[in-house]
């Protein structure tokens, strides 16, 4: 399906069921973080996805492959941002499916309901308030620094459309884990299921990856670490996978 593009913009190859995102050139543009969050967040038959602070979209779009009758809303407070992201879910044929609302995700709750929702997803800003230089354009200060939204309270927004027993997938940075644990636990979000990113085995994780479930009792499944490259330079046979390439 054809679709407008601003002068700034292209369209990527998501390399997956020919599915494509249209990006920024100088803006804000995914990363690994988001492909690794979308295979860790596993999508089950017929859920309601929400994710919190889609940016480009990339987050619904990869996981609209897992379950075909899976259906996903998305929030974005940034305009442009979300206007770019609506136009690749239109490029994907998949408006039927996924929903994008410009809106701050802290209002979700009262858009779609409280407890609504079987799965959140979210890649929030990794720079800590008051502690991170900022970027040159607003749309990259507000995807990856915490401005007015701590983690406590980013949390506590995934929290309120979370069904009792729904689950919470994050990505963030592995310096800050106990931060997310105590901001899940807060919002009665039970750590189940963790895993650490690791660029090179030998080097301390810098990411981590956490899955909680609401309302859930004690008791955390401890993933195998992913590392991102072999000693040589070489992407893993894991990051392959995750990538769906041919090996």
């Amino acid at each position: 399906m054809e679709v407008s593009l601003l002068p700034d913009e292209r369209i990527d190859d998501l390399q997956l069921n020919d599915l494509h995102i249209i990006q920024s050139r100088n803006g804000f543009r995914f990363g690994m973080d988001a492909v690794i969050l979308s295979d860790f967040a596993r999508v089950r038959p017929r859920e309601h996805v929400i994710d919190m602070g889609t940016g480009t979209g990339i987050l619904p779009i990869l996981m609209s492959a897992q379950r075909k009758d899976a259906r996903f809303s998305a929030f974005e407070v940034q305009p442009q941002m979300a206007d770019m992201a609506s136009r690749s879910v239109q490029l994907n044929g998949l408006s039927d499916r996924i929903h994008i609302h410009t809106a701050d995700m802290k209002d979700a709750a009262k858009l779609l309901g409280y407890g609504c929702a079987h799965l959140v997803v979210s890649n929030p800003p990794y720079g800590k308030q008051g502690s991170t230089l900022k970027n040159n354009t607003d749309s990259v200060t507000l995807a990856r620094h915490e401005e007015d939204t701590g983690i406590d309270q980013w949390v506590a927004a995934c929290a309120s459309v979370l069904r009792n027993m729904g689950r919470l997938c994050m990505v963030f940075p592995a310096q800050r884990l106990l931060e997310l644990t105590d901001a899940f636990r807060n919002h009665r979000i039970e750590p189940k299921r963790i895993r650490m990113v690791y660029a090179k085995a030998d080097r301390a994780p810098y990411l981590v990856l956490l899955e909680g479930m609401k309302n859930a009792k004690p008791g955390l499944l401890w993933m195998p670490p992913l590392v991102v490259y072999e000693p040589d330079g070489k992407e893993t046979a894991e990051i392959d996978r995750i990538y769906h390439r041919t090996v």
